[in-house]
């Protein structure tokens, strides 16, 4: 497992969404943007019981997801990994949580009835932290301003 940078840490616990990218049955890709945390080194994603996502990473563990600050796109994280658990412990109290970070509401309104949340835990295997961070950005960003 590849340990996220600060950086990358940082992005996450922004108001920030990712792409996530899953596999289809066929191999072909499947993307949707999604609310992201992590605890410690592990990227976690919510969904729905059932969900396109939930019923791929069930079946295939290779994922990748991309996390980009709206105000600067070069602020942006890649990450690729392995799905480690897919549980519904915990999943219904993260959704909360989630629900407190992006719509600064305590509890999720927009549960289903009889639709359980299921918590998706991504190992990261690869990980590419914001460009923005770099000091070949910063040095051509600097240039762009001058003119």
């Amino acid at each position: 497992m590849k340990s996220l940078p600060d950086s990358v840490k940082n992005l996450i616990e922004a108001k920030v969404y990712a792409n996530v990218a899953t596999l289809m049955k066929d191999g072909s890709p499947h993307v949707t943007q999604v609310w992201v945390d992590h605890d410690g080194d592990t990227v976690l994603i919510n969904t729905n019981e059932g969900s396109q996502k939930h019923k791929n990473a069930v079946r295939n563990p290779m994922i990748a997801l991309d996390v980009c600050d709206p105000t600067n796109p070069y602020n942006m994280a890649v990450i690729r990994g392995r799905v480690k658990e897919v549980t519904f412990d915990g999943a219904e109290a993260h959704i909360d949580k989630l629900a407190k970070k992006y719509l600064g509401q305590d509890k999720y309104q927009m549960r289903q009835p009889g639709v359980r949340r299921v918590l998706i835990k991504i190992e990261p295997t690869h990980v590419m932290a914001p460009f923005a961070d770099s000091s070949r950005w910063k040095a051509w960003d600097a240039q762009r301003k001058q003119g």
